[in-house]
C-alpha cells in the first residue's frame, strides 16, 4: 500500500524524501494523477505539499519576488500578482481549466518541465532562477533553464522550494496558440519581457521544443531599434521582421540536400512557424504600446 506523508514545512518535507526515496512529492497533483490513471507511474508513497505554508505565498528580496513553488495559478492569475509579474500571471490565467488552475501549482509546472508548460518560456524570459531546498537545511540555487535543459537535475531528497524573478517593473506580454492537442494546451506559446534598465527586450518561445527557446540574435537586433529614451514605439515592418526573425530562429529551414537546395518545410511545420512569427509580432507590439 502507498504511504502518505503530509509534512508541515519544507524542511519536513525533504526529510520524508531523503527517508523514502521511492515517494514522489505532490501538491496540485495535476500532472502526477494524470500519469498515474494512464499507469504510466505507479508511486511506492507521495510526500504531500499541500499543507506546507511558506510555499503558497511570496516575498520581495533585493528587488526580486521570492515565490513559493506551492502558489497555484489561480493565485498568481489575481490582479495584485498580475500588478507584480504580469506575464506569469497571463500564463496562469491561461493554464487550463478552473479546476486546472486551482489545483496546479508554479514548482509541480516547473518538475513536470512539460513542453506546453504554460508557465515555462515566461520564467524563461524573465531568467529566473529556483531555489532547491535540501537535506539539513541546505539550499542551492540554479538558473530554471538548466533544470529545464537538463543540466541540472534534482537529487532524490531535494525539492524546488521558491522561484525567484527579478522585478522589473516593464511591460511583459505572453501569449499562446491552441489546437486540437487538448483543452487549453498551447501549440506555441511566446513570451516577451521588456527591460530598460539594460536596454534589452527578453523573448522565449513555448511548447514547440521540449524547452523553451530562447532567440537571443533576434533579441538584441529589436533592442537595438528601439528608442528607449523616448516612446519606444517600432513600425508596423520592424515588427514583423522581428516576428519573421523569431520564427526562424526557432524554426530554422531544413539543411540542403544533394542538390545543393534546403527542401521547402513540411505544410504543418510551415503552419508552426507562421504562428510563432504572428505571436511573436503580437507579443511584442503589445508589450511596446
Amino acid at each position: 500500500m502507498q504511504s502518505v506523508t503530509l509534512p508541515a514545512s519544507l524542511d519536513e518535507a525533504v526529510a520524508a524524501l531523503g527517508a523514502m526515496p521511492a515517494a514522489v512529492p505532490v501538491a496540485g497533483g495535476t500532472d502526477l494523477m494524470a500519469a498515474v490513471n494512464q499507469g504510466l507511474l505507479r508511486p511506492a508513497g507521495l510526500v504531500g505539499l499541500s499543507r506546507i505554508s511558506e510555499l503558497r505565498g511570496w516575498h520581495y528580496q533585493d528587488g526580486h519576488a521570492l515565490l513559493g513553488a506551492g502558489l497555484t495559478h489561480a493565485r498568481m492569475g489575481r490582479p495584485d500578482f498580475a500588478a507584480l509579474i504580469p506575464a506569469l500571471a497571463a500564463s496562469a490565467r491561461a493554464a487550463g481549466p478552473p479546476q486546472i488552475r486551482n489545483a496546479g501549482t508554479l514548482g509541480g509546472n516547473i518538475a513536470t518541465a512539460a513542453p506546453t508548460g504554460d508557465s515555462l518560456p515566461v520564467l524563461a524570459a524573465l531568467e529566473a532562477e529556483l531555489v532547491i531546498a535540501g537535506p539539513d537545511g541546505s539550499r542551492r540555487e540554479i538558473p530554471v533553464s538548466h533544470l529545464l535543459a537538463g543540466r541540472d537535475m534534482l537529487e532524490p531528497a531535494e525539492l524546488i522550494g521558491f522561484v525567484r524573478v527579478p522585478l522589473l517593473h516593464a511591460p511583459q506580454v505572453f501569449l499562446k496558440a491552441t489546437g486540437r492537442t487538448g483543452p487549453g494546451r498551447a501549440t506555441a506559446s511566446v513570451a516577451i519581457v521588456l527591460d530598460p534598465a539594460r536596454r534589452g527586450v527578453r523573448c522565449a518561445v513555448g511548447a514547440i521544443a521540449p524547452m523553451p527557446l530562447r532567440p537571443l540574435e533576434a533579441e538584441r537586433w529589436i533592442a537595438s531599434l528601439i528608442d528607449w529614451d523616448g516612446e519606444r514605439g517600432l513600425a508596423p515592418d520592424a515588427l514583423a521582421a522581428f516576428g519573421e526573425y523569431v520564427a526562424a530562429a526557432c524554426i530554422p529551414d531544413q539543411a540542403p540536400d544533394d542538390g545543393g537546395e534546403a527542401p521547402p518545410l513540411p505544410p504543418a511545420v510551415l503552419h508552426l512557424r507562421r504562428t510563432v512569427a504572428a505571436l511573436a509580432r503580437r507579443a511584442l507590439g503589445r508589450a511596446l504600446s
